[in-house]
């Protein structure tokens, strides 16, 4: 237990591609189950004609959203406080962070349990009059919340392996669940061989299988390899009321951003229902952007326990070339995106069922969106630092900013024109406003830590 960790001594180039690089791989895995998840779901519709499993699917998003925010959010403070206890040789807290982070993922998922068996017809209602969109979405819905355990379980045991490093381990949970997922996508909605035809609650099921296995292997990899942390599965009750304090002091703030974000995919939504098949066109464009996206959050995800931990060993060097690094990556990740975006549009398109005017409302909405994919870049390692150093408010302000003041607003007034291609300009103006927020607090925050380390 008291052997150096690699946060401390390995070169930094080397140990952020060896942290960041297995979650690259376990993300890429994962917005590739998303896209196809959302293929197979668009062809539901071939039969009947129309997109309503893929706009149902697309209206459920925002809910799932907020759950992962709930899950991610928990995930981060403990994966923030768990990095720093290690860091300091506080091993005792470090224990106390994992074994608090069971409870709170139980808590979680009750939450939702609820919101599955009572909530989930009024949510999707509230976002259309499509009666077809409002009973698959309900169904689809229903299961993926009432079902949330292994959702919930998966990202807590994931962050685990990811604060002590295990980020190997931490990549084979992600993955194989995102696999078995797509395996499962096409035999429970279609009902190929044995399999009964589901349609959308096939998708939900397929979804829940793959989180529920992931989750197994996760508990497995933390038990059988974790051994800088200890599980005491008997005592996950007896709670530390300053433990909890100090998670949610730094994760409240990553949930209320990432909810902030499922509020915004509501509200926008709502917006574009006024205009045939934006809606979808939105999922779609969800989806896309996961692929590259994810890569920049897995690097993220990397960086956030050798900041916090390098913070903790106060080793001022190491944290102004990690940073220096992962500008870079994320910058290089994210000018690839935007030229897929503007080059290959149409073929993108292509691989969802296009029904209607989808490919003429998706080829300028592709091309205006991915324009502010190297300023989100930029803005999501900045945030990495907020997250490490305890200052996760700094990324809800920058968050509640760029989503709620700026471009929900913007969209709203640009919807007015009657030109569903003049909304997605709001995509961009909001990246800037992040940029601007972004820059003043990084600056602020790094003059105040780092350059007094």
């Amino acid at each position: 237990m008291n052997k150096e960790n690699k946060m401390g001594y390995m070169p930094i180039k080397k140990l952020i591609i060896s942290m960041s690089l297995p979650m690259m791989v376990s993300m890429l895995v994962q917005a590739l189950y998303n896209i196809v998840d959302s293929i197979f779901v668009s062809n539901i519709a071939t039969a009947g004609g129309d997109n309503f499993a893929l706009k149902a699917v697309t209206l459920a998003f925002p809910m799932q959203n907020f759950m992962i925010a709930m899950g991610s959010g928990t995930g981060v403070g403990i994966n923030s406080l768990l990095s720093r206890s290690l860091g300091e040789k506080n091993y005792g807290k470090a224990n106390d962070a994992a074994n608090a982070g069971i409870f709170l993922t139980l808590v979680n998922y009750i939450i939702f349990l609820f919101i599955g068996i009572f909530g989930a017809h009024a949510f999707i209602a509230s976002q259309t009059k499509d009666q077809a969109a409002i009973e698959m979405g309900t169904t689809y819905l229903s299961i993926i919340c009432i079902m949330s355990i292994g959702l919930f379980f998966q990202v807590t045991f994931e962050r685990l392996l990811q604060s002590t490093g295990k980020t190997v381990y931490s990549m084979i949970s992600q993955a194989t669940g995102a696999i078995i997922n797509i395996i499962f996508d096409p035999l429970l909605i279609f009902g190929y061989g044995p399999f009964p035809e589901l349609g959308v609650a096939g998708a939900a099921y397929a979804t829940i299988l793959g989180q529920c296995c992931a989750a197994l292997i996760g508990l497995f990899c933390n038990l059988k390899f974790n051994h800088e942390i200890s599980f005491d599965f008997k005592g996950i009750f007896k709670l530390k009321g300053n433990v909890i304090k100090e998670i949610y002091y730094v994760g409240l703030p990553s949930i209320l951003m990432m909810s902030i974000g499922s509020l915004m995919t509501y509200l926008m939504d709502k917006i574009l229902d006024h205009f045939n098949n934006a809606t979808s066109v939105f999922g779609i464009y969800f989806k896309l952007q996961s692929f590259i996206f994810m890569p920049v959050f897995g690097l993220n995800n990397g960086l956030i326990p050798v900041l916090a931990f390098n913070y903790g060993a106060k080793n001022k060097e190491r944290i102004k070339e990690a940073l220096k690094f992962a500008f870079v990556l994320a910058l290089s990740i994210m000018i690839s995106g935007t030229l897929i975006f503007q080059l290959f549009p149409a073929s993108l398109l292509k691989l969802f069922n296009d029904t209607g005017n989808l490919k003429e409302i998706g080829i300028p909405a592709l091309r205006t969106i991915s324009l502010s994919f190297p300023l989100a870049g930029i803005c999501i390692v900045m945030g990495s630092i907020f997250q490490a150093f305890a200052k996760s408010f700094y990324s809800l302000i920058i968050s509640v900013g760029r989503q709620l003041v700026v471009l929900i607003p913007t969209a709203w007034l640009l919807s007015m024109t009657g030109n569903v291609n003049n909304i997605w300009w709001s995509f961009l103006f909001a990246e800037l406003a992040s940029l601007c927020l972004s820059s003043f607090f990084f600056k602020r925050l790094y003059k105040t830590t780092v350059s007094t380390l």
